[in-house]
């Protein structure tokens, strides 16, 4: 039998039946019942006597070694949930974006807005699977099995070697050309490119084009053009150098490593220049045009064969 001390009793409760370190069990009770205990004891009594089993105690607390399994799954879903939908980040493997990027840093990439119909627009940066071929005959690391699992999850850059970044230089309906030595031409154009190429680097060293590119594709070029395999080495294949959109990953909108590199990513004013959509809009002008004038020609016509057979 537990008798547990009371406070203000020298002595062990003696209650209306006579019986010493009685408990009592039951509902919990509020009002008058809570103030004035069955058996004429005073309020509190026994509360504290929890070694009878009366389960009234505080609640003891999970172990933090319990709780730690949830925890980590929760964080493991939230960083998978973050890289499928929102952002990713990615590691630079070569020297083609110079000196925009640089070999070994650490982009994040904006995955959230082609959920929404985003399309790529001229002058951002943007990663996109390998459209077949442009990576033929290149050694890629093979990842360990942790380095691929940190990296499903997005808590390490993509293991993923079959993923490029390039500048984008044209969209679907663009024209663009350039001849060896001189600058690109976008849409009769000339693009003035020495805010993100290379120190030294020239706009095109062979000449290629004009190009009109697909609908929903996009033409890219590295930084570092005389180090860059893009959209000018791959026209032999299918899309004729061309990437369709439907392999972009998303833009690269930050460098997040090293942190002394930290730096938005931008989309150069040059392409912000008048009339690079003018070729764009001639099209639909023209064909208002075509529209408009058919109903006169009709009427010409017409009126002309009226005339001859009146004659």
């Amino acid at each position: 039998m537990a008798v547990g001390a009371r406070s203000g009793h020298d002595e062990p409760d003696k209650r209306a039946g006579g019986a010493f370190g009685d408990d009592t069990t039951g509902d919990d009770v509020t009002g008058d019942e809570q103030a004035q205990p069955p058996g004429g004891g005073t309020p509190g009594e026994g509360d504290d006597d929890t070694a009878g089993g009366s389960g009234r105690g505080p609640k003891k607390q999970r172990s933090f070694w319990k709780e730690l399994p949830l925890l980590v799954g929760i964080a493991l879903v939230l960083a998978l949930l973050i890289k499928t939908f929102l952002v990713q980040a990615f590691s630079i493997p070569s020297e083609s974006m110079m000196n925009t990027l640089q070999k070994g840093d650490r982009v994040l990439v904006d995955k959230l807005t082609p959920w929404f119909g985003s399309e790529p627009e001229r002058g951002e940066v943007v990663v996109f699977h390998d459209p077949g071929g442009w990576l033929e005959g290149q050694q890629t690391p093979t990842p360990n099995v942790v380095q691929k699992f940190l990296s499903f999850i997005g808590l390490m850059p993509s293991a993923e070697e079959k993923d490029l970044i390039k500048r984008v230089i044209a969209v679907g309906g663009d024209t663009v050309s350039c001849k060896e030595g001189g600058k690109v031409v976008l849409n009769g154009k000339a693009l003035d490119e020495t805010a993100y190429l290379y120190p030294g680097s020239v706009p095109c060293q062979d000449s290629f084009g004009p190009i009109k590119v697909p609908e929903n594709r996009i033409w890219v070029m590295g930084d570092n053009r005389q180090n860059s395999l893009d959209s000018r080495f791959h026209q032999q294949l299918p899309g004729g150098g061309t990437v369709s959109e439907d392999e972009v990953v998303g833009r690269a909108v930050v460098i997040a490593w090293p942190v002394t590199r930290w730096a938005t990513l931008p989309v150069p004013d040059v392409f912000d220049q008048p009339g690079l959509n003018q070729a764009l809009a001639a099209a639909p002008v023209g064909a208002a045009g075509l529209a408009g004038a058919l109903p006169l020609v009709l009427w010409r016509r017409k009126k002309l064969a009226a005339r001859h057979t009146a004659a």
